[in-house]
C-alpha cells in the first residue's frame, strides 16, 4: 500500500487528475441512488424545465430530472462499458495466449477467424447484429465484447509470441508444466504492462462505442438513463442555445480524457523512461 501511495505521489499532474476523475465517476456510479435527488425514470415536472431551484440542471424532454439521470447514467454507461471491456479481455486475451503457446493449426484457425471479424467495419457489424438479436443489455455486452476481443487477441498473441520462445518458457515446458501454469506464471506476468495499458484504451473505445450506439437508438433502451441516449433525447435544445444536451457529452469526454491520462502515465512507467 505504501509503495502504491508513493507511486501516486510521484505521478504527473495529468495522471493525478485522471485518477481523481476515475474515482469520482466510480463513486457516483456506486452511490447514484443515494446521491440522486429523484428516481432514474421519475417524471417530476413539465418537459424542458429551466435550470435552477428544485431541478439543478432542469428536466429532459419528458420532465425527468437531468441531474439525477446524469448520475444514473454513470452507473449504466460506465458499468456496462467496464463489464464489456473485461469480457473482451477475458475472451481475446485467453485465446491469444493459447494461440501463441500452441501454435500450429490452432494459431492459424483462431487468427483467420479474427481476420474475418476485423475485416468487417465494427459499427456496421454491431448495427447489423443488434438489429437481428435485439438491443437488450446482455446482447449489447456480448456483441461489443466479441468485436473488441479481436483487437485484444491480436495484442495478446503478438506480445506472447515474443515470450514463448525464451529459454525459461522452454524450460517450463520441458519440466512438464501445463498450459494454465505457462499462461499464469511464465507468459502473462511478462506482458502485463501493455495489456493493462490496452485495457484502459479499449475501455475508452467501448465507452464511446456504447454511447454512439445509444445515440443512434441501438444501445441501451429507454427509460434507462444513458449518456448517449440523453444527448439524442434533448438535442433539440441546442437550436435554442441551451447547453443541456452537451452535459452528457461532456461527461463522456471528461472520462475518456482522464483514462487516457492514466494510460499514458502507466505506459511511461512500464517503458522505464525517466521524467
Amino acid at each position: 500500500m505504501k509503495s502504491i501511495i508513493r507511486q501516486l505521489g510521484q505521478a504527473p499532474l495529468s495522471a493525478k487528475f485522471g485518477i481523481a476523475v476515475i474515482f469520482t465517476y466510480s463513486f457516483v456510479a456506486v452511490f447514484a441512488p443515494v446521491l440522486a435527488p429523484f428516481g432514474e425514470t421519475e417524471v417530476v415536472s413539465e418537459g424542458f424545465a429551466p435550470w435552477g431551484g428544485e431541478y439543478l440542471l432542469g428536466t429532459d424532454n419528458l420532465g425527468r430530472d437531468m441531474f439525477s439521470r446524469l448520475l444514473y447514467g454513470a452507473r449504466n454507461t460506465v458499468g456496462i462499458a467496464f463489464m464489456t471491456t473485461a469480457l473482451a479481455f477475458l475472451l481475446g486475451g485467453l485465446t491469444g495466449l493459447i494461440a501463441a503457446l500452441r501454435g500450429g493449426w490452432i494459431d492459424q484457425g483462431l487468427s483467420r477467424v479474427v481476420d474475418i471479424l476485423m475485416a468487417i467495419p465494427q459499427l456496421i457489424f454491431a448495427l447489423l447484429i443488434l438489429s437481428v438479436v435485439g438491443t437488450t443489455v446482455t446482447s449489447l455486452i456480448l456483441v461489443i465484447a466479441l468485436l473488441d476481443a479481436t483487437r485484444v487477441y491480436r495484442l495478446a498473441r503478438a506480445t506472447a509470441m515474443n515470450v514463448v520462445v525464451l529459454d525459461y518458457v522452454e524450460a517450463a515446458k520441458l519440466r512438464g508444466e501445463g498450459m494454465w501454469w505457462l499462461i499464469t506464471r511464465e507468459v502473462l506476468p511478462n506482458i502485463a504492462a501493455p495489456l493493462i495499458a490496452e485495457f484502459g484504451l479499449r475501455f475508452c473505445f467501448v465507452f464511446l462505442f456504447i454511447s454512439a450506439l445509444s445515440f443512434l437508438g441501438l444501445g441501451m433502451q429507454p427509460p434507462t438513463a444513458d449518456w448517449g441516449g440523453m444527448v439524442r433525447d434533448n438535442a433539440v435544445l441546442i437550436t435554442f442555445g441551451d447547453v443541456t444536451p452537451l452535459l452528457p457529452a461532456l461527461a463522456v469526454a471528461l472520462l475518456t480524457v482522464s483514462v487516457n491520462f492514466v494510460v499514458d502515465w502507466m505506459l511511461h512507467r512500464s517503458s522505464g523512461l525517466k521524467e
